[in-house]
């Protein structure tokens, strides 16, 4: 167990240094983007509810939304781009 935490802060820190790292540094800091947006998605949600309107709630719910989708682009263009870059590495035209 103490080697795994080990490795977790070596690797995080490598991450940040410039060293190759397991970790994504893009991913890693969009999805702490990604988790601070929805805790004040869901706090807002939680301290106004009662004085919601419907348009107010699909407003909220439509940015709940277009967020999470964002998030899900952004990775999937990432995958994409990834694995271009590992065909082009491995086969060479």
């Amino acid at each position: 167990m103490k080697q795994k935490i080990k490795w977790f802060f070596t690797e995080f820190v490598n991450m940040y240094s410039g060293k190759k790292s397991y970790f994504s540094k893009k991913r890693i800091e969009s999805g702490v983007a990604f988790v601070v947006a929805q805790w004040g998605m869901i706090f807002f949600l939680l301290e106004k509810h009662s004085t919601l309107n419907m348009g107010e709630f699909l407003l909220w719910a439509t940015v709940e939304f277009a967020v999470a989708g964002w998030m899900v682009n952004k990775i999937q263009k990432e995958k994409s781009i990834n694995s271009e870059n590992t065909d082009e590495t491995e086969n060479p035209q």
